[in-house]
């Protein structure tokens, strides 16, 4: 039997950041999320680079021999990228991304993950996680020192172990699922994972709407619950082709990847983030070339010229301005409930509120100093600090500090004896190549730290 997809795309910035991070795409025959680390060290590039280099094997429907090859190359294709433009650009350096991909090669799917964004399957009404997190809480949970319970709100569950960040090693596991009429796949990044509950998530998707709708709500699910991360979301229902009149036909580009350069005209594919907004421009009909179609979205939006105008943008600034002053308490309270790591004046420190500031207005202060020296951590976590790392509680920050305490003397013992000092989990195995069948499943082995201490390839 011939299947086909029925897909949809959705990402939101959340409630907190200034900056999607996420990159989305869905397609008749690819599927695919990307997850973006590294704040301004260039997340957002990272994942719109990634997504950008597998759309063109939405076009090309590789044989199912092939398939596992053709994204494998792709993937790594991407990571070299992100290689070049590290050596490039020095700034870039500590970006990443984790990915998620699942292309449909005839009847089977490849799915490609990296990092602790999740892939779930809905099968007969059952919901099920199809990936493992890349993380050190899931290390500790495969160890047996937590139970998965205690994962979902442990203070180090944005450490991850493995991502892309254009390191030789940075490779992804591969598996092989057998495609089945009626299954349901979500992509899904943790904006969605690590504030909704399971069982939430679960309803909504066996709740039998289309996946634009289930996408809409998941997103809105998210944003209720207060997300302050990125929401990307990627649905793809696998149907009979021979009704293929129900499959969506045109591309969807979301989050970082689908941002426009230039408002009112055609962005130039020259990246691989270009390419892949350029893609969603032609697929949707959305192509604003030229200067009458920027008017009439003037026009569309503000109305004729004139005082009325004017009084009606008065209007909507003196009702802005009272809701603003009404909720500008509520507000500084909120920011001042959330803690960081970062960096103060050579050092870290911990601070509390949120990095971002309001113009003059500073959001967040130096709550508790430290004697560990930024210049003194491996380079990876010396980009972590100062791009912040977030944290739920005080005592979370503390123990984050602590952790760095560890890394700078680890790096100053190697420092002593003329070693380098690692920046990374070490070597990973190349990834192994499972194939599963709608009655079966053989999950893919994943390379865990060797003790509680071993070094994350990163936090987010």
């Amino acid at each position: 039997m011939a299947f086909a997809f029925n897909y949809a795309a959705r990402s939101d910035v959340g409630m907190v950041r200034s900056e999607n991070q996420d990159s989305g795409y869905a397609g008749p025959r690819l599927l695919a999320m990307a997850d973006g680390m590294g704040g301004h060290a260039g997340g957002d590039i990272a994942s719109s680079v990634v997504i950008g280099s597998l759309v063109d094997l939405d076009d090309e429907a590789p044989g199912s021999s092939e398939a596992s090859r053709a994204l494998l190359q792709r993937i790594s294709s991407a990571n070299h990228e992100l290689s070049d433009m590290v050596k490039q650009d020095p700034s870039l350096h500590g970006m990443g991304t984790t990915l998620i991909a699942i292309l449909r090669a005839q009847n089977k799917l490849v799915v490609a993950h990296i990092g602790d964004s999740r892939a779930f399957l809905v099968r007969d009404g059952e919901v099920s996680q199809i990936t493992k997190d890349h993380s050190f809480v899931q290390s500790l949970v495969d160890e047996g020192r937590i139970t998965p319970d205690e994962a979902i709100g442990h203070p180090q569950r944005s450490l991850v172990t493995r991502v892309l960040t254009g390191a030789p090693e940075d490779e992804p596991d591969i598996t092989v699922r057998e495609a089945r009429d009626g299954d349901r796949y979500l992509i899904a990044s943790d904006g969605l994972t690590d504030y909704v509950a399971a069982d939430t998530v679960a309803e909504v998707l066996t709740a039998g709407e289309a996946p634009g709708p289930t996408a809409d709500r998941l997103v809105q699910l998210a944003l209720k619950a207060g997300a302050p991360d990125n929401v990307t979301i990627v649905i793809g229902d696998v149907i009979d082709a021979t009704r293929a009149e129900k499959a969506t036909t045109q591309p969807q580009v979301v989050g970082a990847a689908a941002v426009r350069t230039r408002r009112g005209t055609r962005p130039i594919p020259v990246t691989p983030a270009e390419k892949a907004a350029a893609l969603t421009l032609e697929a949707t009909g959305s192509d604003n070339d030229d200067e009458d179609d920027t008017e009439e979205v003037r026009l569309a939006e503000d109305g004729p010229a004139g005082p009325g105008r004017w009084l009606r943008r008065i209007a909507v600034l003196v009702v802005a301005l009272v809701v603003i002053g009404g909720g500008s308490y509520a507000a500084w309270t909120w920011t001042q409930r959330q803690w960081f790591v970062g960096e103060d004046n050579g050092t870290v420190a911990i601070f509390q509120g949120v990095s971002q500031d309001l113009g003059p207005v500073k959001l967040s202060h130096v709550e508790e100093s430290s004697s560990v020296r930024v210049a003194d951590l491996p380079d990876f976590y010396r980009t972590r600090v100062q791009g912040t790392v977030a944290a739920d509680t005080l005592d979370d920050a503390r123990t984050v500090v602590e952790q760095l305490r560890s890394e700078a003397s680890r790096c100053a013992v190697a420092r002593a004896l003329g070693e380098p000092c690692a920046t990374g989990p070490g070597s990973t195995p190349s990834p192994t190549t499972t194939t599963s069948t709608p009655s079966t499943t053989t999950s893919t082995t994943v390379p865990s730290p060797t003790s509680p201490t071993s070094s994350p390839s990163g936090t987010r």
